[in-house]
């Protein structure tokens, strides 16, 4: 069987995204892999894209169908069916490309410095923006170089660091060891927001060791981002915060003896309860109705969100 499992959630609206997808898949320098695509009841048909495959190529993909349950718990579905022979988990998202050395790059590495969790950088469109190297990691932060060519890192506090900023990390660039896809699992019912940030600390904290490459691993496609897709205006903006702030809570719980940690998560809480609170003045100020059944949802777990609403509220008076 092979050494590696690639896991693609499948949610598409047109044909090609995975097409190109898989080509990047199979143009891989290091061979010893199969894939699963789990399709997460898609609007456009999986068939489409992977009738363009040879029948060797197919015969390497198993398609597993399944009622709609967004990313995480596609992801999932994915994870729970890696043979027992597999030593490691590759995740691709479907609208993104992997670079030819990505799986050589991740199974010399780990393999070299006995990782459990590996990231490599990604590169993408101006929409991307926010992303950047691991390299750029050096200026701030304090690591340690375990190889020249490739630039492997490691970082010492790596929690402290991705929750200061979380940017240099991407599912479609993460690979993990047998430890970690037999025990951790995506928070499925976060559908619009922060279950991959959610499911990297989970990773973090039971691994052994993480390493850092700067080689690019993936380049940014092009097809349905859903996080991407809302914005402030968006009906499901509110919803998108609301996920937002469950998954801060659920890792405030993880970091509790950790002030660092807790600190970036409480930033972080206040920026989510400032941005839903905005959208929801948006609302009234076009003459509409705010969503006050997730509202009510919200001040019943978090009782702050009042509190920042009652801030807002006297800023937007003394202005």
């Amino acid at each position: 069987m092979a050494k590696f499992t690639v896991v693609i959630p499948y949610y598409q609206k047109q044909a090609g995204i995975l097409s190109r997808a898989l080509g990047s898949v199979f143009a891989q320098t290091y061979q010893d892999f199969d894939v699963i695509i789990v399709d997460d009841q898609s609007p456009f048909p999986i068939e489409t894209d992977l009738e363009t495959l040879n029948v060797e190529q197919q015969a390497r993909i198993r398609v597993i169908k399944q009622a709609n349950a967004g990313p995480g718990g596609a992801r999932n579905t994915g994870l729970n069916n890696v043979t027992a022979e597999t030593d490691f988990v590759a995740f691709l998202d479907s609208d993104d490309l992997w670079t030819p050395d990505h799986l050589q790059n991740a199974q010399q590495t780990m393999t070299r410095f006995g990782a459990d969790c590996y990231w490599a950088s990604i590169t993408g469109g101006d929409a991307f923006y926010y992303h950047f190297d691991m390299a750029e990691l050096e200026k701030t932060e304090k690591v340690t170089r375990l190889s020249e060519k490739p630039l492997v890192l490691e970082v010492p506090e790596f929690s402290q660091v991705m929750l200061r900023n979380w940017s240099f990390l991407h599912l479609s660039c993460m690979v993990i060891g047998r430890k970690l896809f037999e025990a951790v699992r995506f928070e499925a019912e976060l559908r619009l927001a922060a279950e991959d940030v959610l499911f990297f600390c989970d990773c973090a904290i039971a691994a052994d060791r993480i390493v850092l490459c700067n080689e690019p691993g993936a380049i940014r496609g092009e097809g349905v981002n859903i996080f991407h897709s809302i914005d402030s205006d968006s009906p499901q903006f509110l919803s998108q915060q609301f996920n937002t702030w469950v998954a801060l809570d659920t890792l405030e719980g993880r970091f509790s003896r950790k002030p660092a940690e807790i600190a970036s998560i409480h930033s972080y809480k206040h920026t989510a309860r400032r941005q839903a609170l905005w959208s929801q003045a948006r609302l009234i100020k076009r003459r509409k109705m705010p969503q006050f059944n997730l509202l009510a949802r919200w001040v019943w777990r978090d009782p702050k969100l009042l509190q920042s609403a009652l801030q807002l509220a006297v800023g937007k008076l003394s202005r």
